[in-house]
């Protein structure tokens, strides 16, 4: 998602560094091209008038120019306010303290509802939840019965009835069902329209009526740009949106709407949906999404779906060496051996501090995972002592990789570089992070 925003801030943040000193006219360009790139985005006009205008305003209050650290300063403050503006911190599950928690889910039609309400079942059945899924769309003709094949792949059932029974009363029985299971969670899928309409409106008054939601989740299609801020703002004037959703973020889309919601209607954004699998759904944590925008990466993502393949042990000596900047093709090698768990390489690409930038669009879309098995044939080629100390890894030794692996002298180059490349990138990042802190605590 937002991947042309990304290389474009984060490309922008790095020319950035390398001036050292800045002046006025520095900081004045930088903010030309900050909103050139978040309209390019689709972020609402207002809004991105509003976030340049606070970023020069704290600009000045913090003597930038002529400062040493100017640069860092900035990328700070351009950090701190879009962190602001997607919504600080992740808002918490409102869990009912009397079980079961019912989720209501609620959107216009084709804003991918119900793919949507069997991802967030296997998500909390993943958290120790224990969901049912109630299917109280009975506009769409095949809305039931992919409600319940969905749910049987992720291993949720599914209260559905066909006999005419209206959806309000499909929405109490299924709740009554899901107390005499002992279920703790409840996910309404509701029918949408293709406008908002009186109909709609009604209907989901009623349902919330009898199944009194403890959250009450919008999907919004992220392909439809700013007309999903007017949908957020059309219904959360109408009932109680808790959060939103946001769908089709894998595709094309230029996403800024996710940026937008929440600083024009309140509703700030729980979940993002980045595919069709019903894995493919995640938490949306504000400040993760402002620093991998900057191509800072999201060091802590990687490190969590580690956690779900890898032992804690492991995993707490990836995050030390990636934050030391100390991977080598050992650690690389063992990473790949599980890396297949954590999803898509693409992905974890694009969670990595300052790699997105340094892949131009092309080569990052013929990335596939087909390719990791090629460089972990150029790595399982190497010696273990050169896997430990890549700076002995002469041009003889290269050529005998190269033969090893059945691949190029070439491209066991471009790995090596790439490999050094990656530590200098996550031991700037380090060093940044460890000023901001400080930075941080001096205020």
């Amino acid at each position: 998602m937002l991947d042309t925003l990304t290389k474009r801030l984060g490309s922008l943040m790095m020319g950035l560094r390398r001036k050292g000193r800045l002046t006025e006219s520095d900081v004045d360009e930088m903010m030309r091209e900050i909103r050139v790139a978040l309209l390019e985005a689709d972020v609402n006009l207002q809004i991105t008038k509003q976030f340049i205008a606070k970023v020069k305003e704290q600009a000045v209050g913090e003597e930038l120019y002529g400062s040493l650290n100017a640069d860092q300063t900035l990328i700070r403050i351009v950090r701190d306010e879009l962190v602001e503006l997607l919504g600080e911190e992740e808002v918490r599950f409102n869990w009912n303290p009397a079980p079961p928690t019912v989720i209501l889910m609620c959107g216009l039609q084709g804003s991918g509802k119900t793919t949507t309400t069997a991802k967030l079942a296997k998500w909390l059945m993943k958290q120790g939840k224990k969901p049912m899924l109630a299917a109280c769309d009975i506009q769409r003709p095949a809305a039931v019965k992919q409600l319940e094949v969905l749910g049987e792949q992720v291993g949720c059932p599914v209260f559905a009835k066909l006999d005419g029974t209206s959806p309000v009363q499909i929405a109490k029985e299924a709740l009554d069902r899901c107390k005499y299971l002992m279920l703790d969670t409840l996910i309404v899928d509701t029918a949408g329209r293709l406008t908002i309409d009186e109909a709609l409106m009604d209907e989901l008054a009623a349902i919330r009526q009898v199944a009194k939601p403890s959250e009450t989740f919008l999907i919004l299609d992220s392909t439809t740009g700013q007309e999903a801020v007017n949908v957020a703002k059309a219904f959360h004037e109408r009932m109680e949106v808790t959060g939103a959703i946001f769908t089709k973020l894998d595709g094309d889309t230029r996403g800024g709407a996710v940026i937008s919601v929440r600083a024009a209607t309140g509703v700030p954004v729980r979940f993002i949906g980045l595919g069709e699998q019903t894995d493919a759904i995640d938490v949306f944590y504000p400040r993760r999404m402002a620093e991998r925008i900057l191509g800072m990466g999201d060091v802590l993502g990687i490190i969590e779906r580690a956690e779900q393949a890898i032992d804690q042990e492991q995993a707490a000596k990836l995050e030390q060496q990636m934050r030391q900047g100390q991977m080598d093709f050992s650690t690389m090698l063992e990473q790949f051996r599980t890396i297949r768990k954590m999803g898509s390489i693409q992905s974890l690409i694009k969670m990595i501090p300052g790699l997105q930038t340094m892949i131009p669009d092309d080569a990052l879309n013929q990335i596939d995972d087909g390719k990791m098995n090629q460089v972990e044939a150029i790595i399982l080629s190497m010696t273990p002592k050169e896997r430990a100390n890549p700076d002995i890894i002469n041009g003889s030794r290269r050529k005998r990789i190269a033969m090893g692996s059945g691949r190029s002298v070439e491209e066991v180059n471009r790995l090596i570089s790439q490999l050094y490349d990656m530590r200098r990138q996550m031991k700037q990042f380090s060093k940044m992070e460890k000023r901001m802190k400080r930075y941080s605590k001096r205020r």
